[in-house]
């Protein structure tokens, strides 16, 4: 069964009456609208796949409808139908991006093909985005950055497994980049030119899980308008990506647990299996092992899902890749700003590497896009960092480390006040330091304090 959702608009009620049952006999749910303006509200409440349409009608014809759903729409075909056929209101519409034109009256064949091929035509397409952005290598290994011993080390597990269909388990705090390891995988595979579909175990409630899993059949459950496929027919070929895998109920546990066996599904209201050929790889910051010593994941599904197990060192354990990921953020940043580049200046860096990044990677490109944005002067400096990274934690420092930037932190603040309470003079800053001239210029200058002075 197609249940998809087409989109009737015509102004007359026979017609929208025929159609129906025509559309009906093909295996989709029609949805009807009697204008372009009424049209408009259906696509937003009910998002069909295809619009079939009238072209005159009142308050808004199809010519119309046609420019406001590309512009709102962009992906979402029209197909046009008039009374009025003709080579000339033909040649408009397809002008103005309708997908086909059908002269009334229509057979039931040339609105099925009309159809037929406007869906082809979509799934290509989606298929296609998703091929172009694979062969520009969005995901390859140039997009993982580091020069780390984890990360090269992630990146060799990477190209010994990438070829092969074995489940694969990532395991990372948040924020360490799961995601894109997951995509790495799969753009290395032989499933690139495929689906990649990702979902986060922890974004629905379960009441909603297993049909966003599975799908559903039309009336399986109150709002079920229309039979759905769920994310393992969508990725079916390619590779389904689960995040957050601990969130996953028990329930839910013993029912992928089936799948990953059997390589079948079964739709929520629905009787037939449905086989899917599906990659799949998992991720985690929940240390399942004690998840299910604690009765809370089951051992089974853990051992299905971790054929292959990949480890992402945190950022903390890195901190020599902390340069480069700064570097690439920075660029990505301003070129997409169209602003000049600014570099991060030593003492930023420093403050950088001596914070220990809870939050991972995605803290630090929001903490460098908040820098970036604040920056005054021709570098970021220390002072355009968010206080709990510019003021590091001295304690959980090493003893010299955390000597040197105590007495960075005295230094800039004595001098500061010094400057305050001489009006920036010089000789008085001198005399009211009982520091020679010099000295206070030096230090003056090993803290990027001249322009104050």
């Amino acid at each position: 069964m197609n249940q998809d959702l087409i989109l009737l608009v015509d102004d007359e009620a026979d017609m929208l009456e025929n159609c129906s049952r025509l559309l009906r006999s093909m295996d989709y749910s029609p949805l009807t609208a009697s204008n372009g303006k009424e049209a408009l509200q259906r696509i937003e409440e009910e998002s069909p796949v295809l619009v079939l349409s009238d072209m005159k009608m009142p308050k808004m014809g199809g010519i119309e409808l046609i420019n406001q759903v590309k512009d709102r729409w962009p992906g979402l075909p029209v197909i046009l139908f008039t009374a009025f056929g003709s080579i000339e209101s033909a040649v408009e519409a397809i002008k103005e991006g309708a997908f086909d034109y059908l002269p009334k009256p229509f057979t039931a064949d040339q609105l099925r093909h009309s159809i037929q091929r406007a869906l082809e035509a979509v799934r290509l397409a989606r298929e296609n985005r998703a091929l172009k952005d694979q062969l520009h290598g969005q995901f390859k290994f140039d997009n993982i950055i580091g020069k780390s011993k984890g990360i090269r080390k992630v990146i060799g597990t990477i190209k010994k497994i990438a070829s092969n269909n074995s489940n694969v388990l990532i395991f990372g705090e948040s924020g360490s980049g799961k995601e894109l390891i997951a995509r790495s995988v799969h753009a290395n595979s032989r499933r690139s030119n495929k689906p990649f579909v990702p979902l986060d175990c922890a974004a629905l409630p379960e009441s909603l899980m297993e049909a966003e899993l599975f799908g559903h059949e039309k009336g399986s459950f109150t709002g079920a308008h229309a039979s759905r496929e769920g994310i393992f027919e969508t990725a079916n070929t390619g590779t389904l990506f689960l995040d957050e895998i601990g969130e996953l109920g028990m329930e839910l546990q013993v029912k992928l647990l089936r799948v990953l066996q059997e390589r079948r599904i079964r739709k929520v209201g629905g009787r037939k299996e449905i086989a899917v050929d599906v990659r799949v790889i998992t991720a985690t910051n929940m240390n399942l092992k004690e998840a299910i010593k604690e009765r809370k994941f089951r051992e089974e599904l853990y051992y299905r899902l971790n054929v292959i197990s990949i480890e992402i060192p945190p950022l903390r354990e890195r901190i020599e890749d902390i340069p480069l990921l700064c570097d690439s953020f920075l660029k990505g940043f301003f070129e997409s700003n169209e602003l000049p580049f600014k570099p991060i200046s030593k003492r930023a860096m420093e403050r950088l590497k001596a914070y220990h990044w809870p939050g991972n990677i995605r803290e630090l490109q929001n903490c460098l896009e908040r820098a970036a944005s604040l920056a005054e002067g021709e570098s970021i400096g220390p002072e355009d960092l968010s206080e709990s990274i510019s003021q590091p934690d001295w304690m959980e420092l090493e003893y010299s480390e955390a000597k040197k930037n105590c007495l960075e932190s005295f230094q800039k603040k004595y001098m500061e006040n010094l400057l305050k309470r001489c009006d920036g003079k010089m000789s008085r800053a001198s005399e009211l330091s009982g520091m020679p001239r010099m000295t206070v210029y030096r230090i003056m200058k090993k803290i990027d304090m001249l322009s104050d002075g």
